[in-house]
């Protein structure tokens, strides 16, 4: 990097972006995974799973600091805590909309990569049906969650809110 450039103080749009969907990837499957591991029997599956929990634990923690560096007005107040209100549990039904969601969203991203790697034409041709009702489901599920405002897709400040809110929450959730 040269030694001129000036590197402003806040995160990148882009990169913020990308920041929302890990930071609020790991908070969904850490809240499942905790929520899961009682009924985990196997002791080397269970281990798998606290080893997840505790990764996923810890990658949370490292990245919440970055949302005070959001290019977001409201985000830099003195503490994202005043913006951020404190959890008060899981709303279920944002919870399973979610998961619904992220996986729709991991399904058209999966079949969007096979169809770069097909050459058999009648592989080709189903991978392009499933990938279209992939987009389907993507969208019902995405407006699902934007119409009962779950997903605030066109607020990001209110979306880093969200994730910090989701977070934390996870995050208070007892193994």
């Amino acid at each position: 990097m040269s030694k001129n450039l000036k590197v402003p103080q806040h995160l990148a749009w882009h990169e913020t972006l990308e920041l929302h969907e890990v930071v609020a990837t790991a908070s969904h499957f850490l809240a499942e995974f905790k929520m899961q591991l009682a009924n985990v029997q196997n002791p080397t599956l269970r281990g798998l799973y606290m080893e997840t929990i505790r990764s996923l634990e810890q990658n949370t923690r490292d990245l919440l600091p970055f949302y005070e560096k959001a290019p977001i007005p409201m985000m830099h107040n003195d503490s994202v805590e005043t913006f951020s209100p404190a959890p008060t549990g899981v709303n279920l039904n944002a919870f399973y909309g979610r998961k619904l969601l992220i996986f729709s969203k991991n399904t058209v991203r999966n079949y969007a990569v096979a169809l770069t790697e097909t050459a058999t034409p009648s592989l080709r041709e189903i991978f392009q049906k499933h990938l279209q009702k992939a987009i389907e489901l993507h969208a019902k599920s995405f407006n699902f969650m934007l119409e009962r405002n779950y997903y605030p897709a066109y607020h990001l400040d209110q979306l880093l809110a969200e994730d910090l809110k989701n977070a934390k929450a996870a995050l208070s959730l007892r193994r």
